[in-house]
């Protein structure tokens, strides 16, 4: 009996030591000498060998070959196929529907969008979903049986089986089960959410809230919401509501973008998705009427804002979405309204990321199904040929 249970025991190590090297030369972002394995791992130099031969063979893993001119016996290298699998992104909001296709190691290879209106119908809504997916994964070169993951930020309450509970701008959408249309797309693990939460977590993955433990952040376009990072994670809350400070009518956050889209100073003739920019860019130039509109703009977000820093007290605030373009003429007057009504108020900083940061953070919350399935089980690790997300069970 103890034989069977240390042989037991030794494999479970050997299959915890081969996720361990497998994941570190996935981190790496390059390839990785074996004895730079070793180091990063805690492993042996000589187990290190073996695992690399196991991976190399199981096709996880690929030889690097020495570049061109080296002379002498080089080190041997390797590095993660991240081409064995693929993940999809998706945004869909209000004015827009975004895809996004990207390897195992997040590189995006492909992204596309298409625009629909917040009376767009439901099964509108959801064709453009499905279109923009079929494009984008045709764009990319692969198809379905590659597709090992399925991220979505969807405007709206979700709850955690990916059903939209509540939305009350998007005609029709509450309700609807998100997550079990896209299951109709893939074979593995789907993950829905919030989009605000979705762009927050972009934030922390590629953007301004990286190595950042406790942040918030507010998605500005034409339509403001925030999301809050606590402990290095994206937060819900018990029923998927935390941060929905536009529900909060003293927050203002809901009629906000009124100021600027309304505004005296839109030109004539202006499309109502370029309002809000051409305001924000008057006032940069001194218009007066800009200025009161942006300054209005500005209190209404403050408030909102307001009310998570007061309560989470964040090393952060992030500006994100499509008014995030302005920050250096919103960012002075939301500190300004923050410091009238915060004990503390944090640094703000604006997001890099542009009009993507959905898209791409729902991309990491498919990278994230991933690695829970891969790094987070006790299976066995096989071969990508099959892979270990194929007929596993799609959560959210």
């Amino acid at each position: 009996m103890k034989r069977q249970a240390a042989g037991v025991d030794l494999s479970r190590l050997r299959r915890m030591n081969a996720l361990s090297a497998l994941h570190a030369v996935r981190a790496a972002g390059m390839p990785l000498t074996l004895t730079e394995l070793a180091t990063r791992t805690g492993l042996s130099r000589a187990s290190v060998e073996d695992l690399a031969a196991e991976l190399l063979t199981q096709g996880w893993i690929a030889d690097v070959p020495p570049a061109a001119g080296t002379v002498g016996r080089p080190a041997r290298r390797v590095r993660f196929r991240s081409e064995v699998g693929y993940v999809a992104g998706l945004d869909v909001g209000l004015h827009h529907v975004r895809a996004a296709v990207s390897d195992l190691s997040g590189n995006v290879l492909a992204a596309t969008h298409t625009a629909v209106q917040p009376e767009t119908p439901r099964e509108e809504r959801l064709a453009a979903l499905d279109h923009v997916l079929a494009e984008c994964m045709h764009t990319a070169g692969i198809d379905a049986t590659s597709l090992w993951a399925i991220g979505a930020g969807t405007t709206g309450v979700v709850d955690p089986a990916g059903t939209v509970t509540l939305s009350n701008l998007a005609a029709g959408w509450t309700g609807v089960d998100l997550a079990g249309h896209l299951r109709t797309h893939c074979q593995g693990p789907v993950g829905v959410e919030n989009d605000s939460r979705v762009a927050a977590l972009a934030e922390h993955r590629k953007g301004a809230a990286q190595d950042i433990s406790d942040a918030v952040y507010v998605h500005a376009g034409l339509q403001v919401s925030g999301a809050l990072i606590i402990g290095g994670r994206i937060h819900r809350g018990f029923g998927g509501a935390a941060a929905e400070i536009g529900l909060l009518p003293m927050a203002a956050w809901e009629s906000a973008p009124d100021h600027l889209t309304r505004s005296p100073a839109v030109p004539d003739g202006a499309a109502p998705q370029d309002a809000a920019g051409l305001v924000l860019a008057a006032a940069r130039r001194g218009d007066t009427q800009a200025i009161l509109s942006v300054d209005r703009f500005s209190s209404d977000l403050a408030a909102g804002t307001a009310t998570m820093v007061a309560t989470l007290d964040p090393e952060i605030v992030v500006l994100g979405g499509g008014l995030a373009r302005s920050a250096d003429i919103l960012l002075p007057r939301l500190e300004a309204g923050l410091r009238s009504m915060c004990v503390r108020v944090p640094e703000l900083r604006p997001s890099p990321l542009g009009d993507e940061c959905v898209a791409l953070g729902a991309v990491h919350l498919a990278l994230d199904r991933v690695d829970q399935t891969l790094f987070e089980t006790d299976g066995e690790l096989r071969s990508p040929a099959v892979p270990a997300v194929a007929g596993h069970k799609a959560t959210t």
